[in-house]
């Protein structure tokens, strides 16, 4: 309740300028930005990267805070969508260069799968785990993955996941529904071809 009211203040600071309410509005949260952006991308350069797109947009942007939500709740949609826009972007990239790498013997590294994840809030002996579940995520459709994101990885409620997707707490927990499905089939695929030695 506190923290809230903390942010609420320093973002009224933001919109006059104040750099020191900025600081302390970045140290607050960045951490929370962070691991949700890469829950998306899961790569630490290009979260570092959708970080800073995150915080310039809340500088520009604090003027349209109106207070109808928490300032959490604001800044986790503002980081969904910096992450989202950065998942399509890069996609349109990887198929031009699919197209490219047809013509260009030198592109191995066209569809880059980072092997060397590594998330900050997953227990170092799961990271294992932890890539395989990032990429059977990486599948599902984006209200899904959001969904699945904020409330199994950032440990947001389904209440709070509602007010940052503009939805009801049903929806959510429809998406939520759906995603488990979608991710139990795609694991299961994964370690029968394991256990298949594929």
């Amino acid at each position: 309740m506190n923290e809230g009211h903390d942010l609420f203040l320093a973002i009224q600071g933001i919109r006059e300028g104040n750099e020191t309410d900025f600081r302390r509005f970045y140290e607050q949260t960045k951490n929370r930005v962070y691991n949700l952006v890469l829950g998306y991308v899961r790569n630490r350069e290009d979260a570092e990267e959708i970080m800073q797109d995150v915080f310039l947009e809340v500088f520009l942007s604090s003027h349209t805070f109106k207070g109808d939500a928490s300032v959490t709740t604001w800044l986790y949609r503002i980081a969904v969508n910096k992450s989202l826009d950065f998942l399509k972007h890069r996609k349109r990239q990887k198929r031009f260069a699919f197209f490219t790498s047809l013509f260009d013997t030198q592109s191995g590294e066209v569809l880059h799968q980072p092997t060397d994840f590594f998330h900050p809030g997953i227990a170092l002996e799961n990271q294992e785990n932890a890539a395989r579940l990032f990429r059977a995520i990486d599948t599902l459709p984006d209200k899904q993955k959001t969904a699945y994101l904020l409330t199994k990885v950032e440990g947001l409620s389904n209440i709070e996941t509602a007010a940052i997707l503009t939805t009801s707490v049903g929806a959510v927990e429809s998406l939520l529904q759906r995603a488990t499905e979608n991710l139990k089939k795609q694991l299961a695929r994964v370690y029968k071809s394991i256990n298949e030695g594929g």
